[in-house]
């Protein structure tokens, strides 16, 4: 009898490309972030790699008051441009889903792209397009006004992931809470947004995120007065390579890990 056994080469190449390709994109992606952080425990002058030496000076440097005041403004007005970009994202993403939850198919097919049309069209067209409106309507650039331009285009982030959780829900949940006497209010406050929580946060974090991290919209949406963080962080790279760019980007890194550590266990579903 001929010998069927199977041939081990296809497999190997597979396992090849498959574990290869993983390593150098997981490579790829850490590698940058590796990077950034040893250079900024650096006792240099300069952005250097590899470091020179151990030490948290920069660190020092940038929680000065006096020192690195430029600095703490940037961040406090991109902090607050994040906070205020979730609010409004809420104010639209969550009334959305739970009205889209409730459409036909055939419709929600309709609407849904024009909701999502922002997260397609790029930032820095959408942010010139924004200032050319602007300026027809007479608004001056400022800090709500970048803030409207945030939650315009990273607005839908919130809309997707809550949509999604949307999807899953028992519609008979509500059906049951209004059948035992509640009012809409308290279906909405009891039952429906409890359920919808997890869309709710894992957008609030993209939304967040994304805003902190924008360039485009608020480079020409914000006033002289509302510096931003990347934008400093841009100007201190240009101006002299300083490593406080670097120890900006180790307390944003730890942050955002610490934050996902939060989120997965918060977020995380329980067993019974």
């Amino acid at each position: 009898m001929a010998d069927r056994r199977e041939n081990p080469i296809p497999g190997l190449l597979y396992k090849l490309f498959v574990f290869g390709f993983g390593t150098f994109a997981v490579i790829y992606l850490v590698a940058p972030i590796v990077i950034a952080l040893t250079m900024s425990f650096t006792s240099g002058q300069t952005l250097k790699y590899p470091p020179e030496g151990f030490s948290l000076r920069w660190y020092e440097a940038l929680l000065d008051p006096v020192r690195s005041a430029t600095e703490h403004a940037a961040a406090f007005n991109s902090l607050k441009i994040a906070g205020l970009a979730v609010l409004g994202s809420l104010l639209f993403a969550v009334p959305a889903t739970i009205g889209m939850s409730r459409m036909r198919k055939g419709t929600v097919g309709a609407i849904e792209p024009l909701l999502l049309s922002p997260l397609v069209l790029p930032s820095l067209v959408y942010g010139l397009a924004a200032l050319i409106v602007a300026n027809f309507v007479e608004l001056q650039p400022s800090l709500w006004l970048t803030v409207a331009g945030h939650v315009v285009v990273f607005g839908p982030l919130m809309y997707r992931a809550a949509s999604v959780v949307a999807q899953g829900l028992n519609p008979s949940l509500a059906e049951a809470s209004t059948v035992m006497g509640a009012s809409w209010f308290t279906t909405l406050r009891r039952v429906t947004l409890p359920l919808l929580m997890p869309g709710i946060l894992a957008g609030a974090f993209l939304v967040f995120i994304q805003s902190l991290d924008n360039v485009s919209i608020s480079l020409f949406l914000a006033d002289a007065q509302t510096t931003v963080l990347p934008l400093r962080m841009f100007a201190l790279i240009e101006e002299s390579l300083d490593v406080r760019v670097a120890a900006i980007s180790g307390i944003l890194i730890g942050l955002t890990l610490v934050v996902m550590l939060v989120a997965r266990r918060v977020l995380a579903p329980r067993q019974a």
